[in-house]
């Protein structure tokens, strides 16, 4: 019987990163990209739809921020999700403030002399 794939939803409000993180995902033979959303408000309702079992998460994002929105996430539907942003040290800092039992921190891209993994919480 085959393994199912791990469904993941990429929230950020680039549509190039969307597009890049959902293209990367696929490609995996075991995740897919279920859905894409520009904010955590569509997020949410497709989090509701879509039941993916992971989350990329953008921090600065229109509406509500990614940390605001981490927060509220974990209280009602604890989930596993990657931060994916350039703004680690803001990440880092609020780390404690942010229910983080799930998440990994991973950079957009990396900063000189820095790798692309920051850590789990």
């Amino acid at each position: 019987m085959a393994k199912a794939k791990i469904r993941v939803v990429v929230v950020d409000d680039s549509a190039l990163v969307r597009s890049l993180l959902s293209e990367i995902i696929n490609r995996q033979s075991d995740m897919e990209c279920v859905g894409a959303a520009a904010d955590p408000l569509v997020a949410r309702e497709m989090i509701r739809e879509l039941n993916p079992d992971v989350i990329t998460l953008d921090v600065e994002m229109p509406r509500m921020d990614g940390l605001e929105f981490l927060s509220r996430l974990m209280r009602l539907r604890p989930m596993p999700v990657v931060m994916v942003s350039t703004l680690t040290e803001l990440i880092h800092a609020s780390r404690p403030n942010c229910l983080c039992g799930r998440v990994v921190f991973i950079r957009s891209k990396p900063m000189q002399g820095q790798p692309w993994y920051c850590g789990d919480s």
